[in-house]
């Protein structure tokens, strides 16, 4: 498909003359647009879902997810790798973003970079990709070559491959096992796709390692149980999680803390089932180390 034709570089009427009005007429425009993207992002929750649970299943077996993208596209993705570890503590290796051009694109463009489909597969494998991982590509156009070329690298070698774009029937949806396409329509300033694309695409990367997160057992309820008290904020943070999760008070919580060997999963088990620090141990490690499941 050619680039005039995609629907991220169409015009926007509502957007026609977004020049010429109030300010206050003009982030108005701006606002209608993006209430579109969670409509968007709506009717695509079912290739999320299966993205999540494929994802999983190959985190489960030891493998790990990677983003890979160019421009908005690759930065939205090393965003969501770089949140992973501080939210869940999680090692940074589990979830991964690298960008044509490199971290420096990050702050300043690499022009050409995206045109290559061999450096994008070589910088994958760089990183130590294996058949075991999970590479999704992010374009919003859904033809970018340094994406194209990593995934069909990743498919290649038998690795799970995952797309994103914004455009429909997108060559990258069709060289991918699971296809994401949320479609929230031309941007307010054409084909800047920073905007409208660029906030869906966030909007679904949140999910997708949220999601994984959760299925993996870093949550419970809606707590981060897997918090490590590495400072004085972070020690209360895991005290007022285990007071909620046990519903008891702070001094109680703080005891069950302390003789958990200061781990919130653990406390909260040995809290909700009157238990030892062993024996919470053991049912955790028995459930896969979900507490959800502990508690059954």
């Amino acid at each position: 498909m050619k680039l005039e034709e995609l629907l991220t570089e169409q015009a926007n009427p509502a957007s026609a003359r977004i020049d010429e009005v109030s300010t206050l007429e003009m982030v108005r425009i701006i606002n209608e647009e993006d209430k579109k993207v969670a409509l968007a992002v709506e009717a695509a929750l079912p290739s999320v879902a299966r993205a999540i649970e494929a994802i999983v299943e190959r985190m489960e077996a030891g493998g790990r997810l990677f983003y890979t993208g160019a421009g908005t596209s690759g930065r939205l993705g090393v965003l969501d790798a770089s949140e992973c570890p501080p939210t869940y503590n999680v090692p940074p290796e589990l979830v991964q973003g690298f960008i044509a051009g490199g971290d420096g694109a990050l702050r300043k463009a690499v022009e050409g970079a995206e045109d290559s489909r061999e450096l994008g597969a070589r910088e994958m494998l760089g990183r130590g990709f294996g058949p075991g991982d999970v590479l999704c590509g992010i374009a919003a156009s859904g033809r970018t070559p340094y994406v194209l070329g990593a995934v069909a690298k990743a498919r290649e070698i038998g690795a799970l491959t995952v797309g994103v774009s914004c455009s429909p029937e997108s060559e990258l949806s069709k060289a991918v096992e699971v296809a994401i396409e949320v479609l929230p329509g031309a941007e307010v300033v054409r084909g800047s796709t920073r905007m409208k694309a660029g906030t869906a695409t966030k909007m679904v990367l949140n999910m997708l390692s949220t999601g994984a997160m959760i299925r993996l057992g870093y949550v419970y309820g809606n707590l981060m149980v897997n918090v490590q008290p590495t400072n004085e904020k972070l020690v209360d943070r895991a005290v007022r999680i285990v007071m909620q999760a046990v519903g008891v008070g702070r001094e109680e919580a703080e005891g069950l803390f302390a003789a958990s060997g200061r781990v919130v999963r653990t406390a909260i088990v040995m809290g909700r089932l009157k238990l030892d620090r062993g024996e919470a141990e053991e049912r955790l490690k028995a459930a896969g180390n979900r507490v959800s499941a502990a508690l059954l």
